[in-house]
C-alpha cells in the first residue's frame, strides 16, 4: 500500500504530452496519451518532487503520538471515523464527476444537434454560398469534432464515477465488518474489567464487614438481628464471613486472570489486527481518490490540448498546405466577399432578357382591340411552370376557341394581350371593380356573355349575364353596366370558404396554393419560434393576405419564402393557415367520418388506436389525404424543434383538434378530448401513417 500511495502523489508527472504522430483532426485518440519522463521538464515537476520528499520525512513527535494512539483503546474508533470521512469524500468526489459527466455529455450532444442544424439551414438556396460557406461548413466540421472530444471527456468520467462507486462501496463494506469486528474485542474487555470491579467491591466489602466482626466491631448490630431469628455466636458469625471472604477472594483472582489474558490478547493480537486493516482501508481509499483526482486534471488538460488542436492543428514540416485541416481562423479568412458577390451576380447572366427597342405601334382600329390569340396559352404555361400540374379549367378554356381567348385577358388585365403572360405586380391582382375597362364609354357589342365564359368562382358571386358580358366580351364594355362591374366585391377565384375537392378541380392542386406557402414559411422561419401555432398573429395582416389569395393565389407577392410578403410575421402566417381549415365548408377530417375518428380514438392500445386512425385515413378523399399528409408531416418537422419552440404533440393537437375535425355544438365538449386524442395519435405516427417521399 505504502508504494502505491508515494506512485500517486505527484499528479505533475502525469501531465498529457502531445505524440509526434499527433492526429491533425485534433480530435481525441490513442496517439495522445499520458506519460511519465523523467527528463520532461513539465512545470511544476520539481515542485511535485519537493512535495513528495518532504512526505517521506516525519515528525518523530508525531510519529510516537501516532503510535500512542493507535495502541490505546481509542485507535479503532479514531480510525473508524477516519475512514467514514475518507468514504464521504469519495462519496461526494464521484457525485461530482457523474454530474459533470451528465453536463458534458449534453454539452456535447446539444453541439451536436446545432452543428447538424446550422448545417442543414445553411445550405439552404437563401443563404450565401462560395467561400463563405466553405468556410462555415469548416467551422461546423470543427465544433463538430470538438462535440466528439466533449462526448470521450464525459465517458472518462462517468467510467471514474464508476471505479468511485465500487471503491465507495468496498470501503463501507470493510468499515462495517472492522467496526464488528474490532470494537467487540474492546467491548469484552470493557466488560470483563467491568465484571472485575464489581468482584473487587464485593470482595472489599466482605474484608471490612470480616475485620469488624473479628474486633467486635459488630455485636451491637447482632443484638438486633437476634430479635428476628436464631442468635449466632461471634466465632460462628466471625467463621460465615471468613468463608465468605476466602470465595469471594477465589473469584475475583479469576476475573482479574481472565481480564489480563483478554487484555494481552486485545493489544498483541485484536486491535494491532483491526487498526491495520482500517489503516490500509483508509489509505487505498485516499490513494484511490487521489489517483482519481490526477485522472480528472489529466483529462481536462487533455481535453483543452485536443480542442486547441481541433482550433488550431500542428502544422507538419515539409507537407504544408498539403492534406492539412486548417485552423478555424485561416477558415475564417479565407472568406473572399467580393468574389462571392461577383460570382453571384455573374451567375445570371444567362437570364439577362434580349434588348428590345420600345417603339410606338398606333392601334390600327378601335374595332380590332382585342388581345391575340395566344394570350390564354401563355397564362397556362406560366401556371403549369409554377404549380407542375395541369389547370383543369384553363384547358377547358382553351378547348373553347378563339373567343373564350378573348375574353380572359380583358377581365383579368387592363395591359395590352401580349404582356398577359408576365408576372403580377408585387402589389397583387387587381380587384374587379377597379379594373380599367369598366370606365370605357364605348358600347358592348353583345350583353349577353360566350357560353364557357365564367369561371367557378364566378357562379358562387351570383354573376349575371349582364355584368358578364362586358367583363368577357372582346368589345369595349359601355358606362351601361358600369355600377354593376363596380358592386362586384367578391372575388373570382375564392380560395376560403371553398372545399377542397373543388380547389382541385379548379386550380388543379391537390394541395392548395396556401397550404403550400404557409407550410414553407413556418419551415423556413418558425421552427425556432416559441409558441409557434399557439400565438396569435396580426388580424390586420391575416385579413390582408387572406384577400390577396382570394384574388389570385399564384400571385408572386404571395411566395412566401420572402418573409417582406407576410410581414416578417410568422405568427400571421398560422393564423392564415389555421382560418383557412376553419373556413372550409366541410372539415380537413370531413364530418362523414368524424365520430369514426373519434370510436377509433377511445382505443386503450396504442397499435390498435394507431392502425384503425391509419385504416379511416386512407378513407379520405384525395384532397384531403394529400393536404392532410402535408399538415402532418410540417407538423411532425414543428414537433421535432419542441425543445426550442415548446410544441410538442400533445400542444399542436390541442390547438388543430377543432381545426382539422370541425365541432358540432351539441357535442363539442363531449368530443373535444377525443379530437385532441386523434391528431396527436397522427403526430405520433406521423411516419407509420403516412410515407416520406
Amino acid at each position: 500500500m505504502a508504494d502505491r500511495r508515494h506512485s500517486s502523489v505527484d499528479g505533475n508527472a502525469m501531465l498529457p504530452q502531445p505524440h509526434p504522430q499527433t492526429n491533425p483532426s485534433g480530435v481525441i485518440t490513442d496517439e495522445l496519451k499520458f506519460t511519465q519522463d523523467a527528463d520532461s521538464e513539465a512545470p511544476g515537476a520539481e515542485l511535485g518532487s519537493d512535495v513528495e520528499q518532504s512526505k517521506l520525512i516525519v515528525d518523530p513527535t508525531v510519529a510516537k503520538h501516532v503510535s500512542d494512539v493507535m495502541s490505546s483503546e481509542l485507535g479503532i474508533p479514531i480510525l473508524l471515523n477516519r475512514l467514514k470521512q475518507s468514504v464521504a469524500s469519495a462519496k461526494e468526489f464521484s457525485l461530482f464527476l457523474k454530474k459533470r459527466s451528465v453536463l458534458e455529455e449534453d454539452h456535447a450532444q446539444s453541439l451536436r444537434k446545432l452543428c447538424r442544424l446550422t448545417q442543414d439551414n445553411a445550405r439552404r438556396p437563401e443563404h450565401r454560398q462560395g467561400s463563405f460557406a466553405k468556410s462555415y461548413d469548416e467551422m461546423v466540421f470543427i465544433h463538430d469534432r470538438m462535440a466528439e472530444n466533449d462526448s470521450q471527456f464525459a465517458a472518462s468520467l462517468h467510467q471514474m464515477h464508476e471505479d468511485l462507486v465500487e471503491l465507495v462501496a468496498n470501503g463501507e463494506k470493510g468499515r462495517k465488518m472492522w467496526k464488528v469486528n474490532g470494537l467487540a474485542a474492546e467491548q469484552k474487555v470493557a466488560d470483563l474489567e467491568q465484571v472485575m470491579r464489581k468482584s473487587k467491591a464485593k470482595y472489599d466489602s466482605l474484608a471490612e464487614e470480616y475485620d469488624r466482626a473479628r474486633t467486635g466491631e459488630a455485636r451491637q448490630g447482632g443484638k438486633v438481628r437476634g430479635a428476628f431469628k436464631a442468635h449466632k455466636s461471634a466465632a460462628q458469625h466471625e467463621e460465615d464471613l471468613l468463608r465468605k471472604l476466602q470465595a469471594a477472594d477465589q473469584t475475583y483472582q479469576s476475573h482479574v486472570q481472565t481480564l489480563q489474558n483478554e487484555k494481552a490478547h486485545l493489544e498483541k493480537s485484536a486491535r494491532p489486527e483491526a487498526v491495520k486493516a482500517l489503516h490500509e482501508l483508509i489509505s487505498e481509499t485516499d490513494s484511490a481518490v487521489t489517483m482519481q483526482m490526477q485522472k480528472f486534471a489529466a483529462f481536462n488538460e487533455k481535453l483543452l490540448l485536443g480542442n486547441g488542436l481541433i482550433v488550431s492543428p500542428f502544422k507538419s514540416q515539409g507537407a504544408e498546405g498539403v492534406g492539412q485541416p486548417r485552423s478555424l481562423r485561416q477558415a475564417v479568412a479565407a472568406i473572399d466577399n467580393e468574389r462571392d458577390l461577383n460570382e453571384f451576380i455573374s451567375s445570371h447572366h444567362g437570364k439577362i432578357p434580349p434588348y428590345t427597342e420600345v417603339k410606338y405601334e398606333r392601334n390600327p382600329g378601335p374595332t380590332t382591340s382585342g388581345p391575340p390569340h395566344g394570350g390564354m396559352q401563355d397564362l397556362n404555361r406560366q401556371y403549369g411552370q409554377n404549380h407542375g400540374r395541369s389547370f383543369s379549367q384553363g384547358n377547358m378554356l382553351s378547348q373553347q376557341g378563339p373567343p373564350q381567348q378573348h375574353q380572359f385577358p380583358a377581365r383579368n388585365s387592363a395591359q395590352p394581350a401580349p404582356r398577359i403572360g408576365n408576372p403580377p405586380s408585387t402589389q397583387g391582382p387587381p380587384q374587379l371593380g377597379a379594373l380599367s375597362f369598366q370606365g370605357s364609354q364605348h358600347a358592348p357589342q353583345s350583353s349577353t356573355p360566350p357560353p364557357g365564359s365564367s369561371f367557378p368562382g364566378d357562379r358562387d358571386q351570383g354573376v349575371s349575364g349582364p355584368v358578364g358580358g362586358p367583363g368577357y366580351g372582346g368589345a369595349h364594355p359601355s358606362t351601361t353596366y358600369a355600377p354593376a362591374a363596380r358592386h362586384m366585391a367578391a372575388p373570382s377565384k375564392p380560395v376560403f370558404g371553398v372545399s377542397l375537392n373543388r380547389l382541385y378541380e379548379r386550380d388543379g392542386l391537390a394541395i392548395p396554393m396556401v397550404v403550400h406557402q404557409c407550410i414553407q414559411a413556418v419551415d423556413l422561419f418558425g421552427l425556432g419560434v416559441e409558441g409557434i401555432y399557439r400565438q396569435s398573429g396580426s388580424l390586420n395582416h391575416i385579413n390582408k393576405l387572406k384577400g390577396m389569395f382570394d384574388a389570385e393565389s399564384s400571385n408572386p407577392a404571395l411566395d412566401f419564402r420572402n418573409p417582406e410578403n407576410f410581414y416578417h410575421d410568422v405568427n400571421s402566417v398560422t393564423g392564415l393557415l389555421k382560418q383557412f381549415f376553419r373556413d372550409l365548408p366541410d372539415p380537413l377530417l370531413t364530418s362523414e367520418y368524424h365520430d369514426a375518428f373519434v370510436r377509433a380514438a377511445k382505443h386503450d392500445d396504442d397499435i390498435v388506436r394507431r392502425d384503425s386512425l391509419h385504416g379511416i385515413i386512407n378513407s379520405l378523399p384525395d384532397p384531403n389525404y394529400a393536404t392532410l399528409r402535408a399538415m402532418t408531416l410540417h407538423l411532425y418537422r414543428v414537433m421535432d424543434n419542441s425543445h426550442v419552440n415548446r410544441m410538442n404533440s400533445h400542444n399542436l393537437a390541442v390547438i388543430f383538434g377543432p381545426t382539422l375535425m370541425g365541432s358540432d355544438p351539441s357535442t363539442a365538449i363531449a368530443d373535444a378530448g377525443w379530437q385532441i386524442k386523434v391528431i396527436d395519435t397522427i403526430l405520433q405516427n406521423t411516419y407509420q401513417i403516412f410515407d416520406d417521399d
